[in-house]
């Protein structure tokens, strides 16, 4: 038997080293123009190379996720930045046309200081965030600051509450900054700028009392503080403005919901008048001022009574007839009286002017 030669197996060849698979072009894209440009841009590229990386093998797989996830993170981002902030800048565009008339000076409202006068577009100064162009007070002007201050609580206590808080603030800011109210322009109205709710929160506390002026081409400040008086002048108006104020402090509800708190205010007026009462005891050693001083406190001592007999009152009715006899036992004619011998303004004010006139007392001619 014969043996059967050895089967001839070809050599192998030398082995080829593999190639490393390219890296997906789209992959790299999404990152770079998600975090530099265009957020959803680079959500359609990120998508694109994990779709090519999966049908040709391509390298980027982890670059395409993180990519896509910036993308996606952002541009959520910027939808929300836009949903909260694009109907305020569409405002803004809109009113451009009005920014233009406005003379001043463009300054961020927490700049302004007591004494600072400013223009708004179109003199609207119910904006609650308007654009404030500072100016001199020698120059037209819309308003004018009586005070810059911020409230101090650091939870938003509800904007009624923020309201209330800002406007007696602002009453107490501008009896402070123009004491003689009498010499007010019928015109000159208080305003003020309180935070919302979103600025609160966003750490925004300012609050920004000024007298509006807005529509009467008004020039100067209305600017006449303690500095500027003489210290009896001080005296007499620290007592009437603070008497005027609590007397402008009704509680809000019926008197028949809130009997109580009816019954507290008055016992603050009665206060408030007697403070009225000891300043015009101090006024009576002055000539010029003595009767109507006197017939000052003749009136306050009737007023007072009626609203002692208010704090005490059981029933609505009783409380409403105590108030009605306190309102009309304050006669405008001794006050302008006053007034005049103090070396102050005798122009009544409107808000005075459907008032008694014809007091007991001396009236100023």
């Amino acid at each position: 038997m014969s043996t059967p030669p050895s089967p001839h197996w070809p050599a192998p060849s030398p082995q080829q080293p593999s190639r490393e698979p390219a890296l997906n072009g789209f992959a790299l894209a999404s990152l770079l123009v998600g975090l530099l440009c265009l957020p959803p841009l680079g959500i359609v590229f990120g998508i694109a190379a994990l779709v090519q990386i999966a049908r040709k093998g391509e390298r980027g797989r982890s670059l395409a996720v993180v990519g896509l996830a910036v993308s996606v993170v952002l541009t959520l981002s910027a939808v929300a930045v836009a949903g909260r902030y694009g109907p305020v800048l569409l405002d803004r565009l809109e009113a451009l046309p009005q920014y233009e008339g406005v003379e001043g000076e463009l300054a961020d409202m927490d700049e302004l200081r007591a004494g600072d006068c400013f223009n708004v577009p179109g003199g609207d100064l119910l904006d609650e965030d308007p654009l404030i162009h500072r100016v001199a007070c020698t120059q037209v002007h819309h308003a004018e600051v009586t005070s810059s201050t911020r409230f101090e609580d650091k939870v938003f206590p509800g904007t009624q509450q923020v309201e209330k808080w800002a406007a007696d603030a602002c009453w107490k800011a501008q009896d402070a900054y123009a004491m003689d109210t009498w010499a007010l322009p019928s015109y000159a109205q208080m305003y003020y700028f309180s935070p919302s709710r979103e600025a609160w929160n966003d750490g925004d506390r300012r609050l920004l009392c000024v007298i509006g002026t807005a529509g009467h081409d008004h020039r100067g400040s209305l600017r006449k503080d303690a500095g500027m008086l003489q210290p009896e002048q001080v005296a007499f108006l620290r007592a009437m403005n603070e008497a005027d104020l609590v007397l402008g402090g009704a509680p809000d509800e019926e008197i028949d919901e809130a009997l109580p708190s009816y019954r507290e205010w008055a016992r603050e007026v009665d206060g408030a008048l007697g403070a009225e009462a000891r300043m015009l005891e101090e006024a009576k050693a002055r000539p010029e001022a003595a009767a109507a001083a006197e017939a000052r406190l003749r009136e306050v001592a009737a007023a007072r009574g009626q609203w002692q007999r208010a704090s005490r009152a059981t029933r609505p009715a009783d409380f409403q007839d105590a108030w009605d006899t306190a309102s009309g036992a304050l006669s405008v004619g001794v006050e302008k009286a006053l007034r005049g011998a103090f070396g102050l303004s005798t122009e009544v004010p409107e808000w005075l002017a459907d008032q008694p006139r014809d007091g007991s007392g001396p009236e100023a001619a």
